[in-house]
């Protein structure tokens, strides 16, 4: 990239976190958290835009002070740290909750559904049978406090406020749902295999209307951005490059997103993204950040 972004500009930088912002143990280091504190504090604005949940995405980036709401679950989700509420939500319709549930019912599949009312979040289960929900749900617990509730059905909990269904189980048992709602028009699907466990999928199923993309043109449009700056290294990140005016890859980004970046960064286990905004800001030096 030719050039430095012109400080005077009202920017805002917004990265995804797994894989771009987070190290291997999906934390922030020490370096970056240092960084990122000390460029906000001199005026820059930051967010992230992850697939984590809201709850996942305060803690860790909680020693962070956040001067720009969030964007969390793939989009589906804007949340304000600052002030502790939700400004912006992608819901997805009731009659695509229906379809969902008696999907996931003949399929005889495990699931969390996420409902957000009044401010609240809350993920539903059925069943604490199924292994991988039940040791998800412990360490969310744990390590988020995020909140879950026990329902008898999936049918007892009002649709309307529903914005999120997470599965996590094997492939032939995700593959054959995320074949019965592929082309459902109001819905999205994120069908991925988890690194971290050998044979496990996750099937994410959330509104058509969210997306990354669509999170960051509400932020720039209600916070005033004349220009954004997003950062990412997955697939899930090329509908924010095409809402940003400078994309960056960071160096272990897919070649895919690599082709569809401006500029590469260094990789996130070596603070790319915010050593590619300390260069790029002429008002900020490194220092001892």
């Amino acid at each position: 990239m030719e050039g430095r972004l012109m400080a005077m500009e009202k920017i805002l930088f917004i990265s995804d976190l797994d894989g771009t912002l987070l190290d291997n143990n999906s934390m922030l280091s020490e370096y970056t958290k240092n960084a990122l504190n000390k460029l906000i504090s001199e005026g820059i604005y930051f967010s992230v835009a992850t697939g984590r949940t809201t709850d996942a995405a305060k803690k860790i980036m909680s020693s962070v002070e956040l001067n720009n709401p969030i964007v969390t679950f793939n989009g589906v989700v804007i949340y304000d740290t600052k002030h502790e509420r939700f400004v912006n939500t992608y819901r997805l319709s009731i009659d695509a909750v229906e379809k969902i549930v008696n999907i996931l019912k003949s399929q005889g599949a495990v699931s969390l559904m996420y409902e957000l009312k009044d401010n609240r979040l809350v993920a539903y289960y059925e069943s604490l049978d199924h292994k991988p929900i039940c040791d998800f749900i412990k360490d969310r617990k744990a390590r988020y406090d995020s909140s879950f509730c026990h329902v008898d059905d999936f049918t007892r909990v009002a649709p309307e406020h529903i914005i999120y269904f997470t599965l996590l189980d094997t492939y032939d048992r995700i593959k054959p749902i995320y074949n019965e709602l592929i082309g459902t028009p109001d819905i999205n699907l994120v069908m991925v295999d988890d690194t971290s466990v050998n044979g496990l999928w996750w099937l994410e199923i959330y509104s058509a209307k969210a997306s990354k993309e669509n999170s960051v043109a509400f932020l720039r449009d209600t916070y005033g951005y004349s220009k954004v700056v997003c950062f990412g290294d997955n697939y899930n990140d090329l509908p924010m490059f095409g809402a940003c005016d400078v994309c960056v890859a960071v160096e272990n980004a897919l070649d895919e997103i690599k082709s569809a970046a401006d500029c590469i960064c260094e990789a996130h286990d070596k603070d790319g993204v915010v050593k590619w905004m300390i260069n790029h800001m002429p008002s900020f030096v490194e220092g001892d950040a």
